[in-house]
C-alpha cells in the first residue's frame, strides 16, 4: 500500500506537526513557464495555507542580477540563486547552488523536481534531509538532448531510484515505466486542472483579432517531441475555415522554429510566448479545438488547462494523453490525421461541443487541493525518517 492510500483528513485540512519543506530544481515562482513551476506554486501555496513553512529555490537571470526579486510569494519563502545560461548546464548549475544553500539551511523534507538533478541527492541525504524526487516524464526521449544527453538522463533515472527516499510520478505511464525498468514503486500524484469558466472572454480575445469558438489552438514549446511541425503541416493541408493560433517558442532551436514556420500558410498565426495568464486562459476557453502534440512528458499541464477550460482536444496518440482524455479525446499520429481531425471538428460542431463538455467533466478528476493532500501526506512520511539517517537507499513509498 502506498502512503497515499492511507485514510485522509478532509481535503485541504492539515493534521500533525508543522513541517519545513524545500522545493528544489525548478525555475521557481511565480510560475511563468512549465509544469514543474505550476506544481510548485499551486502545491506550495496550499501547504503554506495548511501551516507549513515552504522554501522555494528560484533562478536568477544571471549571477549579477540584482533586480527586483520577491522575498515571498503566496506565503512561500523564496531563495534566488543564479544559473549558467546554457541548455545543458542551466538546471544542474542552479540545483547545485540550491543544494549548497539547503545543506547550510536544512529543512525537514526536500522535494526535488526533475530526475536530471539526481547527482545531488546523496548530498541532501548525507545532511540528514529526507528527499523525494519528482521524476517527470521520459526526458531521455527528447530529441533536443542528443545521444550524450539521453545517456545522462538514463543514468540520472537510476541515481534517482537509488538515492531518493520516495519517487513521485504524475502519470500511470510513468509509474509503469519505473516499475518495469527498475522494479520500484512510485507515489502517483498528478497535477491539477485549473478551471476556466465561460467560452472565452470576447474582449480579451479581440485584442488578438479572435472571437470565441473561431479558431484552433496549439500551446507548446517548439520541440520535436511536441509535434508542433506535424500539427502545422496537417492543418495547412486541411480545408479548415477557422484559423490556427500557435502559442510558444523554441528558446534553443532556431532551426526547428524555421521548419514550423515554413510549413504554415496564411491561416496560421504565431503569437510567440504569452505570459499574461488570464489571456492564455481565455485562449484555451475560446478555442474550437485544442491540438496537443506532447508525447514524452507525463501528465501535461497544457493539456490539463485545456480540459479545465472545457475545450475539445485532439491529441497525439500516446498513453499519457489517453489517460487524461479518456473517450473525450480524438487522437492522431501524423499530419494526415491532424488534417482529418481539424476538418471533422468543423464539420461536426455539435459533436465537438459534446467533447468539450466531456473535457470539463474529465477535469474534475484533477484537483489541486487533492494534489496538495498527496504531497502533504508524502512529506509527513518522509519527515518520519529524520531520526533514522542515514537511510537505506531506495524509495520508501509503496503502491
Amino acid at each position: 500500500m502506498s502512503v497515499l492510500d492511507r485514510a485522509l483528513p478532509p481535503v485541504g485540512e492539515s493534521t500533525g506537526e508543522r513541517l519545513t519543506i524545500a522545493m528544489v530544481g525548478t525555475r521557481g515562482v511565480p510560475a511563468h513557464y512549465g509544469g514543474f513551476e505550476t506544481c510548485v506554486e499551486e502545491v506550495g501555496a496550499r501547504l503554506v495555507d495548511r501551516g507549513h513553512d515552504v522554501v522555494v529555490y528560484c533562478r536568477r537571470a544571471s549571477a549579477d542580477d540584482d533586480g527586483d526579486r520577491l522575498d515571498a510569494y503566496r506565503g512561500m519563502r523564496l531563495v534566488h540563486l543564479p544559473a549558467m545560461r546554457q541548455r545543458t548546464l542551466e538546471t544542474l548549475s542552479h540545483t547545485g547552488a540550491s543544494v549548497a544553500h539547503l545543506v547550510r539551511h536544512p529543512t525537514d523534507v526536500a522535494l526535488v523536481f526533475n530526475a536530471a538533478n539526481a547527482p545531488y541527492l546523496p548530498i541532501i541525504r548525507a545532511r540528514g534531509i529526507p528527499v523525494a524526487t519528482h521524476v517527470d516524464g521520459l526526458e531521455w526521449k527528447r530529441a533536443k538532448w542528443g545521444p550524450t544527453g539521453q545517456r545522462y538522463y538514463r543514468q540520472a533515472e537510476a541515481l534517482a531510484v537509488r538515492f531518493s527516499d520516495a519517487l513521485i510520478a504524475d502519470a500511470v505511464g510513468i509509474q509503469d515505466y519505473y516499475a518495469e525498468r527498475f522494479g520500484v514503486p512510485t507515489s502517483l500524484i498528478t497535477y491539477g486542472a485549473p478551471v476556466v469558466e465561460g467560452d472565452g472572454d470576447a474582449a480579451r480575445l479581440a485584442e488578438l483579432g479572435l472571437v470565441p469558438g473561431g479558431y484552433h489552438l496549439v500551446v507548446a514549446r517548439f520541440e520535436p517531441e511536441n509535434h508542433v511541425d506535424v500539427i502545422v503541416e496537417g492543418y495547412a493541408a486541411s480545408s479548415a475555415s477557422k484559423p490556427l493560433v500557435v502559442v510558444g517558442s523554441a528558446p534553443y532551436s532556431d532551426a526547428y522554429t524555421a521548419r514550423v514556420r515554413s510549413l504554415a500558410d496564411d491561416r496560421v498565426t504565431f503569437l510567440g510566448g504569452v505570459w499574461d495568464q488570464d489571456l492564455l486562459d481565455q485562449l484555451y476557453a475560446g478555442a474550437h479545438t485544442y491540438l496537443h502534440g506532447h508525447s514524452v512528458g507525463g501528465t501535461n499541464p497544457s493539456l490539463l488547462r485545456a480540459i479545465g477550460a472545457g475545450t475539445a482536444v485532439d491529441a497525439f496518440d500516446v498513453g499519457f494523453n489517453r489517460e487524461v482524455l479518456g473517450d473525450t479525446g480524438r487522437f492522431w499520429t501524423s499530419a494526415a490525421d491532424v488534417r482529418s481531425a481539424v476538418e471533422a471538428s468543423e464539420a461536426d460542431s455539435e459533436g465537438t461541443a459534446l467533447r468539450a463538455k466531456g473535457s470539463r467533466e474529465r477535469a474534475t478528476g484533477y484537483d489541486w487541493d487533492v494534489v496538495a493532500d498527496g504531497y502533504e501526506r508524502l512529506c509527513r512520511q518522509l519527515a518520519s525518517l529524520r531520526d533514522r539517517r542515514p537511510a537505506a537507499a531506495g524509495p520508501v513509498a509503496r503502491s
